[in-house]
């Protein structure tokens, strides 16, 4: 399964998707998030998009059109640990107009799960 995760602006969050990366075994990750989630660094090779439009609407059409040709399966493992309400949104809605199905990804104490 491919892993599709946004890293938002709070690098607070950035532990979470580090561990999801860390403890699943995927496929393909891709990490979405603007020019200072360029930042981030994981044991595990991953590809950066980078996203730059404010408007909802705009966010949703700009990730569907950088993902739609990345994403290779029928079902992503998606975490939505990292980014707020708009980015999920605009997220989870330009996934599904791929189309392709949603698993949630978390990283738990009992390890990593999904939803």
């Amino acid at each position: 399964m491919e892993l599709v995760a946004y890293l938002g602006d709070g690098k607070g969050t950035w532990g979470q998707i580090a561990g999801v990366i860390n403890h699943g075994d995927w496929e393909n990750i891709i990490l979405l998030g603007n020019n200072s989630a360029k930042e981030f660094a994981s044991k595990k090779e991953f590809e950066f998009v980078e996203i730059t439009n404010p408007s909802i609407t705009e966010l949703k059409d700009e990730i569907h059109n950088k993902l739609k040709n990345k994403v290779k399966g029928t079902e992503v493992g998606l975490s939505i640990a990292s980014g707020d309400g708009k980015e999920h949104m605009a997220l989870i809605s330009a996934l599904l107009s791929i189309p392709v199905g949603i698993r949630f990804a978390v990283l738990t104490k009992d390890g990593l799960i999904f939803m």
